[in-house]
């Protein structure tokens, strides 16, 4: 099967976990579009179900195929949350560091009864890794005191600065790490820095991952 195929097989699993007038949170990436096709073409199930997303092109494909979009700073609860990452570990922990719209996938995920994690098993490892940054969410205003205090706090750590500001007016950092800290600690730290919005650490959150590959389609929990 290619990488495709398993992407698809997780999104045919997650779709089986919906039911008739629930509340859907969706993040962002291709195995969540191929969930919205499959969501789409059960009308009867469809037209009973709204939608919230983090992502503006998840949004334009809900629109497109005649769903139910709600804003977020609409709601304070979603029954289901679906998102992908770039990599998790045992204990559902993730890193979502490509698309830099982990803020507002927080909230989303927090709403959630269930914030579930979708994707191929190239995914997974047992302990997160350094392989992708920490991406950081700050106000202007904050720029050169928190790359001060990061490298000072990291010092093996660099910082790559994204050249144009989100659509929120802030900066968003790349921070790559030799090693990657102790997550509690790391959670907490960055989040405390005077002038950070978010981080691409979702610590804890998660409470089940969905992935395919060639040993089949397994669900994991933080248990498991």
């Amino acid at each position: 099967m290619t990488m495709a195929d398993y992407k698809m097989e997780a999104a045919e699993k997650a779709f089986q976990l919906i039911q008739a007038n629930q509340s859907i949170g969706l993040g962002d990436g291709s195995t969540i579009l191929y969930l919205v096709q499959l969501i789409a073409a059960d009308k009867t199930l469809a037209s009973t179900l709204s939608f919230a997303s983090s992502s503006t092109r998840t949004i334009h494909r809900l629109l497109e195929l005649d769903l139910t979009v709600q804003a977020l700073t609409d709601l304070n609860h979603l029954d289901l949350y679906f998102d992908g990452c770039d990599q998790f570990d045992q204990e559902l922990n993730a890193l979502k560091s490509g698309s830099g719209i982990h803020t507002m996938e927080k909230i989303a995920a927090s709403m959630a009864k269930e914030f579930i994690l979708l994707g191929d098993s190239g995914k997974y490892a047992a302990k997160l890794t350094n392989q992708f940054p920490l991406v950081i969410e700050i106000i202007p205003a904050a720029l050169a005191t928190i790359q001060a205090k990061l490298l000072s706090s990291f010092q093996h750590a660099s910082i790559d600065i994204r050249d144009q500001l989100n659509d929120r007016g802030n900066y968003l950092l790349d921070l790559k790490f030799e090693q990657l800290p102790e997550l509690n600690m790391l959670n907490t730290f960055i989040k405390m820095l005077p002038g950070v919005i978010d981080h691409s650490l979702f610590y804890h959150m998660a409470t089940k991952a969905i992935v395919s590959g060639p040993a089949g389609i397994k669900e994991i929990t933080p248990s498991s």
